[in-house]
C-alpha cells in the first residue's frame, strides 16, 4: 500500500541519488491521543538495515526515528510516532554496503535513494521488498495496517498490538521457493528476493497490465485475483498479508485497530 489511504499501489521507483535525509523529530503529536511506541525486532540470524518512510503528501507527521538504521540479529529498536501518522512504510534492507555505491543500489534488497537514510521524499524502497504500514486512525476512524507483497518479497515479517488487534504477517521466507522467473538474485546468484509478476513486467507492458491493475484493469472490478499471475503463491503461504493491489477483497489483507485504544505495534522481521 504505497499511500495507505487504503488501498495498495506500486512503490515508488527511484529517480536520482540525493543527499541523506535528516532524521526529523516526532511532530504532529499533540491532539486527541497520545504518542504511540513502535518497536521493531529482528529476529533475523543476520544484520539487516531496517527503512522508514513517510508520504509527505498525505500527512506531514513523522515518528522519531531516523529513515535508515542497522539493526543486528538479535536486536531491538523503540521509538515514537505521532497518534496521527499516515501513509507510513517500514521495511528492512539486506546486504548493505553504503561506502561503495550511497543511493538505491546500496544493497542487495530494498535500497532507497539517499542511501543510509533514506530520502523524505523519494526515498521508497526498491523492489522486491516486503512493507509494514500504517496509517494511524484520528477523529474516529480506526488504525489501519498491513503486510505488504505487492511489491513482491525479501523478508518474512509479522506486525502485533498490545491492544489484542489482528496481526498482519507474511512469516514465511518465500525466497528459495520463488518462481524462477520471478527470483531475484544477488551478485553471486543467490536469490534474495521474490519479484511480483508486476515487477517481473511478465505482462510485458506495466502501464496496462492485470499483474500491475494498471490501465484498463486499474479498478476492483477489472483486476480480480484470478487475473494476477502468481497470486496464490503469494496469498497461500501468506494469507494474512496483501498479494496484489485490491486484495482487500480477501478479508485478510488490510487489518484495522479502535484509534481509542491508542495501541503500540510492533514489527518483528523474521518472526
Amino acid at each position: 500500500m504505497t499511500t495507505l489511504v487504503v488501498t495498495v499501489a506500486l512503490s515508488l521507483k527511484p529517480t536520482s541519488t540525493p543527499s541523506p535525509a535528516i532524521p526529523s523529530p516526532v511532530s504532529g503529536s499533540t491532539g486527541p491521543g497520545p504518542i504511540r511506541t513502535f518497536t521493531v525486532i529482528n529476529h533475523c540470524p543476520f544484520t539487516i538495515w531496517p527503512a522508514l518512510y513517510t508520504d509527505l503528501n498525505v500527512g506531514k507527521s513523522v515518528p522519531s526515528q531516523p529513515t535508515g538504521w542497522e539493526q543486528a540479529s538479535g536486536a531491538t529498536v523503540t521509538f515514537a510516532v505521532p497518534y496521527n501518522w499516515t501513509a507510513g512504510r517500514i521495511w528492512g534492507r539486506t546486504e548493505c554496503n553504503f561506502t561503495a555505491n550511497p543511493g538505491p543500489n546500496s544493497c542487495a534488497t530494498g535500497g532507497c535513494n539517499g542511501g543510509f537514510h533514506c530520502d523524505t521524499s523519494i526515498g521508497t524502497g526498491v523492489p522486491p521488498v516486503s512493507l509494514a504500514e500504517w496509517t494511524l486512525g484520528v477523529n474516529g476512524k480506526p488504525d489501519f495496517y498491513d503486510v505488504s507483497l505487492v511489491d513482491g518479497s525479501n523478508l518474512p515479517m509479522k506486525i502485533t498490538s498490545n491492544k489484542g488487534c489482528p496481526t498482519a504477517s507474511c512469516p514465511v521466507d518465500l525466497n528459495p521457493a520463488c518462481p524462477p522467473e520471478l527470483a531475484y538474485r544477488n551478485a553471486n546468484g543467490v536469490i534474495v528476493g521474490c519479484k511480483s509478476s508486476c515487477f517481473a513486467k511478465l505482462s510485458g507492458n506495466p502501464a496496462n497490465s492485470p499483474d500491475c491493475c494498471s490501465g484498463l484493469f486499474d479498478t476492483p472490478e477489472t483486476c480480480p485475483a484470478s487475473g494476477v499471475r502468481y497470486y496464490r503463491y503469494f496469498k497461500d503461504q501468506c494469507p494474512d498479508a496483501y498479494a496484489y493491489a485490491y486484495d482487500e477483497r480477501s478479508g485478510t489483507a488490510l487489518w484495522t485497530c479502535d484509534s481509542n485504544l491508542s495501541s503500540d505495534y510492533t514489527l518483528v522481521f523474521c518472526p
